[in-house]
C-alpha cells in the first residue's frame, strides 16, 4: 500500500478563497459544535474574500499569521493562526480548526507545532495562549501534548452548539530554559 503524501502548511493567500469557502461550508456544523459560529455573511465568495483580505492585512501589519493546512492532494483540511500578535509583550494567541473527516490524524498537533515554530523564529515571541471550550477535550489534549499548561478557567467563553459555554485558557512559555 502506497503511503499518502504528508500534509503541508503555508500562509493563507488571496487565491485560497474558493477552496476555503468549500472547507468552511463542509465543516460548518462540526465547527459550530465547538467554537463560536461565524457571521452568516462569511459563507459566500465575497464574505470569504473579505475575511482573507482582513487576515492578510493583519499579517502585513504584524498582528496575524494566518495559515492553511493542505492534504497531499492540495485540499484545505485545516486552518491555524497566530492572532493578536503583540511584539512588545512578546505574546500571541493560537487558534486552529481541522476538518471533521481529518480529526484524529495528528493534524492539529502538526498545525500547533508549526505555529510554535513561527512564534519563535519569525515573531520572536515569549508566550503563546489558547482558549478552548471545556467540551473541546480533543483540543485541550493537543495543547497539553505541545507543552501548554492550564492557566485558568473562563466563564461564558463562547456560544457553541447554540449555548453559552465555559472554557479555559492555556499558556506556553517560549523563553529558553
Amino acid at each position: 500500500m502506497q503511503a499518502l503524501p504528508a500534509p503541508g502548511i503555508r500562509t493563507l493567500a488571496h487565491g485560497d478563497a474558493g477552496a476555503l469557502l468549500a472547507f468552511e461550508l463542509a465543516n460548518r456544523a462540526w465547527f459550530e459544535r465547538h467554537v463560536e459560529a461565524r457571521d452568516p455573511a462569511f459563507y459566500s465568495p465575497d464574505g470569504v474574500a473579505r475575511h482573507i483580505a482582513h487576515y492578510l492585512d493583519g499579517h502585513a501589519a504584524g498582528t496575524w499569521h494566518p495559515c492553511v493546512l493542505l492534504d497531499g492532494e492540495g485540499r484545505i483540511v485545516g486552518r491555524a493562526n497566530l492572532k493578536d500578535i503583540d511584539r512588545i509583550k512578546g505574546s500571541a494567541e493560537v487558534g486552529y480548526r481541522i476538518a471533521h473527516d481529518q480529526t484524529g490524524k495528528g493534524l492539529a498537533t502538526f498545525a500547533l507545532q508549526h505555529l510554535i515554530g513561527l512564534a519563535r523564529s519569525i515573531w520572536q515571541l515569549s508566550e503563546l495562549r489558547a482558549k478552548v471550550t471545556l467540551a473541546n477535550q480533543g483540543s485541550a489534549a493537543v495543547l497539553h501534548k505541545c507543552g501548554f499548561v492550564h492557566a485558568g478557567d473562563l466563564t461564558r467563553l463562547a456560544t457553541a452548539d447554540k449555548a453559552r459555554v465555559d472554557g479555559a485558557v492555556y499558556l506556553l512559555d517560549l523563553t529558553p530554559a
